[in-house]
């Protein structure tokens, strides 16, 4: 009975000074924005440098280049090659339409490719080296924390140095 009065006691003690107001006024904590972005908002732009051309991209929240959470969507077209590359951050896709197709590797390997078909997922850990290919025209989604960038495993493979 004793343990019980305590255990109220304490709860009446310490209730108030979890619901009390800062001396000195209050404090305004700003609450980031909603973002909503509709298909028919999405900005398409050609892809990076340093992805091979033929790719789009959108950026839809953040900046994947700069420290920070980023959103993004890539479309592919049919027969879409990435080679051997790895991030230095978490790569997290969904695939939105299409057929992406993944393996891990630090060279092309077509036996190795393992079919991931809309609704499906993936994350690869940093520095996991990895290829990509799309089957039909093809849409993904990428989130991640920034400052994200794709390093080649082949440097020749590098468009960006072309």
């Amino acid at each position: 009975m004793r343990r019980l009065f305590m255990f109220f006691l304490t709860l009446a003690v310490l209730a108030p000074a979890q619901t009390a107001k800062p001396k000195g006024g209050t404090t305004t904590v700003a609450k980031p924005p909603i973002i909503v972005v509709t298909p028919d908002k999405i900005n398409w732009v050609d892809g990076p440098p340093s992805l091979p051309p033929g790719a789009k991209v959108a950026v839809l929240v953040g900046n994947p280049a700069a420290v920070g959470p980023f959103v993004i969507r890539l479309k592919f077209p049919d027969g879409y090659k990435v080679m051997p590359h790895w991030h230095p951050t978490v790569e997290n896709v969904t695939v939105l339409s299409g057929e992406f197709r993944v393996a891990m590797g630090d060279k092309w390997d077509e036996s190795k490719l393992q079919s991931l078909p809309a609704g499906s997922f993936v994350s690869v850990p940093p520095h996991h080296n990895h290829y990509a290919t799309a089957k039909g025209a093809t849409e993904i989604q990428v989130h991640g924390m920034g400052p994200f960038k794709l390093n080649y495993v082949n440097p020749e493979d590098d468009p960006s140095k072309k």
